[in-house]
C-alpha cells in the first residue's frame, strides 16, 4: 500500500476488506491511464493480468467491482475511494449513483453532513476547511456556476431514475434539458467532464439495458462499483470484480453480528400445516420473548460497560398488505402480551403514499434515537438495501420461504454491529431469524458449502471439475486405531487411497483376548476388575504360546501385551457400546391374526411442552435455549379446540355427532387435566390437538399381525468388538462434514461422512437425508453419550425364516439407556418386512434384557422413527416418544 493510501486508512479507521479495496484501487489507478476514450482491451488486459476474476469490464468504459458483504461498510471505503483520487491523482468530478431514494437520502447525509457521526470524511484533513461541494438529483438546478467551477471537489449524487436516458411521456428526463446557466443539459455537462469518476452503490442494480446505457452515456474515465450481490437479475455472476470480501469471511473477521435461527424446542410443524395463522402468532410470540431477552442483555451490557444503551426492535416480514395489518392488530391486542406493545407497532407497505409514507420513512429513519418509542416493524416488501440500523435483533419472516430468508437482503438489514464491533457478550452480537416451520431448511441451507454462510468466494476464476468416477475403497477405523496409536486423520479430508491401521503383535493379542473375555465376564466392566486381570494375563500367555507361527520375541510379547492391557481395555470400556453377542434364530411356526384394541385413556398421558425456545447460531452451529415464562394469545376452550379438529375429518358430521363428540371431548380432557394447573392443560391441548383427535377417532380400529415363528433361546454374552466399516468413495471426491448440507440428495448415499464427536468410526456413510440428520441430532444431544451405525456383521439377528440377516441403523447409547433405532419412511412403517424386522429385533432386546437385569446391564429398546419427524430442533427422546 502506497503511502496516500495507508494515511487515508488510518485517518478513516479503515477494516481490512476496506483497506485491501483501497490498496487496489491505489494499484490500478497507477496502472490505467485515467483519461477518456481509452483502449479498453489494453486496458482489461492490464486489469486481468493483476485479477484473474476481472474478464470483462461489462460498461463502455473501464468499470470494476468491488464486492464487500452488507455491513462491512461500503459507504465508508467510497469516502476513502474518492480521497485517494482527489489526493493523489488530482481528480475533482465524482458522481455517485444510489438505486433508490433511502439509498439516495443516506448517500447525501453520510457525504455532506460533517455533524452526522456517520459522515465519511472525518479525520481527513484537507476537507476541514474546503468540504467537497456535494450537488445532488434535486439541487443541480440551483447550483451556482461559481460552484461548478470551483477549485474544491465536486461530487454529485443522483438516483437512477434521474438519469435514465429512456424518454418520458414525450419528454427527456430533466437532467438532460438545457440549463441556462450552462448553455446545454447538466447530463452533457457531467459527460464533457474530463476526469469525472462513477461510483456506483448496489450497483447490481444497474444491469438491465436502460440503466446501462444512461451509465455509458456519461463517459466516466473509470467506474468503481460497490455491492454485496455481484449477481445481476438473471442470476449471471459479475465479471468486473477485482475484490471480493463475502458474508461468510465477513462472518469469520468478526465485521458482523452473528446469525442465528430460532424455533420452539421439540416443535412439530404438521400441527400446524392447516393452521398458519396459529403458526404466526407462535412466532410472534416466541419472537417477543427473544426481544424481551435481548432488551435485558443489552441493558445489562450497557450498565456494565458504560457504553450507550442500545434498544433493539424486531422485524415483522408479513406476506401482503392485508396479512400486515392483520400481525398489526394482533400485537397492539390486549390479548397479547397483556397489550404491552400498543402503540409501540408501526406498519410501512408500498401501498402508503404521501404524508403517510414519508413519516414512515422518517420513523424508520429514527429507530436507533434514545427516544423512539416503536419496538416492532410490520413491514411487505419495503426495506431492501440501504435501510442500515444497527439495533435491529430480531427478524420474524412469517410464510416467507428459507431462500428468501437465507439471502443478504434479509439478514443485511440487522447484520451490522451498534457498538463498531463485536463486543464477546453473544446476545449483544447476535442477529436471530424466527423460523418454526423453516428451521431444518434454513439450517441446511446454510450448510451448504456454497452458502450465504459458507462461501468464501462468490466470484471464482475457475469452476472446479466434477469428481472422477473411479472408486477407492475406505476404511472407517473404530477406537482401537487411537489406543494404539495408529489412528489415521480421515476426518474432513480427501484421500485417494487407503491407509490401513496396523497393530503391533502385543496389541493384536490384547484385543483378541479382550474379545474372548466376553466369555467369561458378566458386563464389560469387569475387564479391568483384577479377576478378570489375572485371566486376561493367563490367556495372553496361551494366546501367543499356541500360536503356530514361530516367533523369536514371545516372552517380548507377553510381557509388553500384559503391560498394555489395561489401558485398552479401560478405553474399551470408554469408548465401545457393550452390543451383547446374541445369535437370534426364528422357529419355522407362522401365526397370522387380529389383535383387539379398546378405547382405553389411561394411555393418554400427553404431558406439557417446554416453552423454551432453541437458537442456532449459523455457520458455527452452536445451541442456546431461552426460557419462555409468559404465553402470548389467549386461545379458546380446550374442548371446543379438540372438537374443531376432529370435524376437520370428512366423515365427522358435527351436527350428527356433536353430543358424542363433546362427551369423548371431556372424558380425555378430564384424563389430561389430571394434576395440571389450567396453563399446562392449555399447553398439551394446543400442542397435541391433533394426536388427540387422532387417539379419539381411532378408537374402532383393528390391526393385523403376522408371525413368523418364535424365536428360540439363544446363548448371551455381555459384549462383542465393535465391527469396521469399509466404504467405496470416488477418489476426487473429499470427506464431507457430516454438517455439510448435500445436494442433490441423490449423492448423499455415496459419499463418505465425518467430523463426529461421539460415534464409534471415524467415517460412516448413509443412505438417506433423514439418516444423517438423525446422525446430527445424536451430535447435539447431551443425553447421548456414544452412537454407531452397525457395519454389516455386528448383529446375528435373522428374520424371513433364518433366511435374512437384520442391521439397525443405528445404534444409541445414553446414561440409562441403549437403543436400537430404525430410522423408515413413514409410508413403508407398515411393511411386512419392516414388520418382521421390528419383531426380531424386540425379541432381541427383550433377550438382551433379560440378562442385563440379572447382570446390572442397561435396558436395551428398539424403535422406529418415521422420516418425517426428523428435525434439527428436536432430541433423541422427543423423535422417540412423539
Amino acid at each position: 500500500m502506497n503511502k496516500t493510501a495507508q494515511i487515508i486508512s488510518n485517518r478513516l479507521s479503515l477494516r481490512k476488506p476496506q483497506e485491501e479495496s483501497l490498496d487496489i484501487l491505489s494499484i490500478i489507478a497507477n496502472e490505467l491511464s485515467l483519461q477518456k476514450e481509452v483502449e479498453l482491451e489494453k486496458a482489461l488486459n492490464t486489469i486481468n493480468n493483476l485479477y484473474k476474476t476481472c474478464s470483462s469490464f461489462e460498461r463502455s468504459f473501464p468499470s470494476i467491482c468491488f464486492s464487500l458483504a452488507t455491513g462491512v461498510g461500503k459507504t465508508r471505503l467510497m469516502g476513502a475511494f474518492i480521497t485517494y483520487l482527489y489526493l493523489e491523482k488530482d481528480i475533482k468530478n465524482f458522481f455517485v449513483l444510489a438505486p433508490n431514494l433511502t439509498i439516495y437520502q443516506k448517500l447525501i447525509d453520510d457525504l455532506s453532513k460533517p455533524e452526522n457521526h456517520k459522515y465519511v470524511f472525518k479525520g481527513i484533513a484537507e476537507f476541514i476547511n474546503t468540504p467537497p461541494r456535494v450537488i445532488t438529483g434535486d439541487n443541480y438546478n440551483q447550483a451556482q456556476i461559481e460552484s461548478l467551477w470551483g477549485e474544491s471537489i465536486k461530487i454529485n449524487i443522483f438516483n437512477i431514475s434521474k438519469i435514465n436516458s429512456e424518454v418520458r411521456g414525450g419528454r427527456e428526463a430533466k437532467i438532460k434539458r438545457l440549463s441556462e446557466y450552462l448553455g446545454d443539459s447538466y447530463f452533457n455537462y457531467l459527460s464533457s467532464l474530463p476526469d469525472l469518476v462513477l461510483l456506483m452503490d448496489e450497483s447490481h442494480h444497474y444491469r438491465a439495458d436502460s440503466g446501462m446505457n444512461a451509465i455509458n452515456e456519461l463517459k466516466p474515465i473509470l467506474g468503481l462499483e460497490l455491492t454485496a450481490t455481484p449477481i445481476d437479475s438473471k442470476g449471471n455472476k459479475f465479471k468486473n470484480v477485482v475484490y471480493d470480501y463475502p458474508l461468510a469471511l465477513a462472518l469469520n473477521d468478526a465485521f458482523v453480528k452473528v446469525p442465528a435461527i430460532a424455533t420452539r424446542k421439540n416443535f412439530n410443524p404438521d400441527q400446524y400445516r392447516n393452521d398458519p395463522k396459529e403458526l404466526d402468532i407462535l412466532k410472534l410470540e416466541d419472537g417477543i420473548r427473544i426481544h424481551e431477552d435481548t432488551k435485558v442483555a443489552l441493558d445489562i451490557y450497557s450498565r456494565n460497560t458504560g457504553n450507550k444503551l442500545v434498544k433493539p426492535f424486531v422485524l415483522v416480514v408479513a406476506k401482503d398488505t392485508d396479512h400486515a395489518n392483520e400481525i398489526r392488530e394482533i400485537i397492539e391486542s390486549e390479548r397479547f402480551f397483556k397489550g404491552r406493545y400498543k402503540g409501540k407497532v408501526m406498519e410501512i407497505h408500498s401501498n402508503q403514499r404521501g404524508e403517510e409514507k414519508e413519516e414512515n420513512i422518517q420513523r424508520l429513519v429514527d429507530l436507533e434515537k434514545p427516544n423512539n418509542q416503536i419496538e416492532i416493524v410490520v413491514h411487505v416488501n419495503m426495506l431492501k438495501e440501504g435501510w442500515d440500523v444497527t439495533n435491529l435483533y430480531t427478524i420474524i419472516p412469517l410464510r416467507a420461504s428459507a431462500s428468501v430468508i437465507l439471502t443478504e437482503q434479509t439478514l443485511g438489514r440487522g447484520l451490522r454491529l451498534p457498538y463498531g464491533k463485536r463486543t464477546g457478550e453473544h446476545k449483544v452480537d447476535t442477529l436471530t431469524v424466527v423460523a418454526h416451520d423453516k428451521f431444518n431448511t434454513i439450517i441446511e441451507e446454510a450448510n451448504k458449502p456454497d452458502s450465504l454462510i459458507k462461501k468464501e468466494n462468490i466470484i471464482e476464476i475457475d469452476p472446479s471439475a466434477l469428481p472422477e468416477r473411479q472408486e477407492v475403497i475406505v476404511s472407517s477405523p473404530t477406537f482401537i486405531s487411537e489406543v494404539t496409536g495408529s489412528f489415521t486423520d480421515y476426518t474432513l479430508q480427501p484421500r485417494q487411497t487407503v491407509v490401513p491401521v496396523f497393530l503391533s503383535d502385543s496389541q493384536k493379542v490384547v484385543v483378541q483376548t479382550i474379545n474372548n473375555l466376553s466369555r467369561t465376564t458378566k458386563s464389560i466392566n469387569d475387564l479391568t476388575s483384577s479377576d478378570v486381570q489375572k485371566i486376561a494375563f493367563q490367556k495372553i500367555v496361551e494366546e501367543v504360546e499356541n500360536n503356530p507361527q514361530p516367533n523369536l520375541f514371545k516372552e517380548q510379547i507377553i510381557e509388553q501385551a500384559q503391560k498394555e492391557y489395561k489401558s485398552i481395555a479401560q478405553s474399551y470400556i470408554e469408548k465401545v457400546i457393550p452390543i451383547p453377542r446374541v445369535i437370534l434364530q426364528q422357529s419355522n411356526e407362522v401365526k397370522t391374526g387380529f389383535k383387539d384394541f379398546e378405547l382405553d385413556i389411561s394411555n393418554l398421558n400427553y404431558q406439557p411442552l417446554t416453552d423454551e425456545i432453541l437458537r442456532k447460531t449459523l455457520g458455527t452451529n452452536e445451541n442456546e435455549i431461552i426460557a419462555g415464562n409468559e404465553s402470548g394469545l389467549i386461545r379458546d376452550l380446550p374442548e371446543n379446540i379438540i372438537v374443531n379438529e376432529l370435524i376437520n375429518d370428512p366423515q365427522v358430521d358435527y351436527d350428527r355427532d356433536a353430543d358424542l363428540l363433546f362427551k369423548l371431548v371431556k372424558t380425555a380432557v378430564k384424563k389430561l387435566a389430571k394434576d395440571k394447573t389450567e396453563k399446562e392443560l392449555r399447553n398439551i391441548v394446543l400442542y397435541h390437538k391433533k394426536d388427540i383427535a387422532l387417539f379419539i377417532f381411532s378408537q374402532m380400529s383393528l390391526q393385523f399381525f403376522v408371525s413368523q415363528g418364535e424365536y428360540q433361546e439363544p446363548e448371551v454374552y455381555p459384549f462383542t468388538q465393535i465391527e469396521s466399516h469399509n466404504f467405496a468413495k470416488f477418489t476426487k471426491d473429499k470427506i464431507h462434514s457430516i454438517r455439510e448440507t448435500i445436494n442433490p440428495l441423490t449423492r448423499i448415499p455415496s459419499i463418505v461422512f465425518g467430523g463426529y464427536k461421539k460415534a464409534c468410526h471415524d467415517l460412516y456413510k448413509f443412505d438417506s437425508k433423514s439418516e444423517k440428520d438423525f446422525a446430527i441430532i445424536l451430535e447435539d444431544d447431551k443425553h447421548v453419550l456414544k452412537w454407531l451405525r452397525p457395519a454389516f456383521n455386528q448383529f446375528s439377528i435373522y428374520w424371513n425364516n433364518n433366511s435374512k440377516r437384520y442391521e439397525p441403523d443405528f445404534v444409541v447409547e445414553t446414561e440409562n439407556i441403549i437403543y436400537m433405532v430404525e430410522v423408515k419412511k413413514e409410508s413403508d412403517i407398515e411393511d411386512d418386512d419392516v414388520q418382521q424386522k421390528a419383531r426380531a429385533a424386540m425379541k432381541y432386546c427383550e433377550v438382551v434384557n433379560k440378562f442385563s437385569q440379572e447382570n446390572n446391564g442397561k435396558q436395551w429398546i428398539y424403535a422406529i422413527i418415521p422420516h418425517n419427524r426428523i428435525s434439527f430442533n428436536m432430541d433423541l427422546l422427543t423423535l422417540l416418544n412423539n
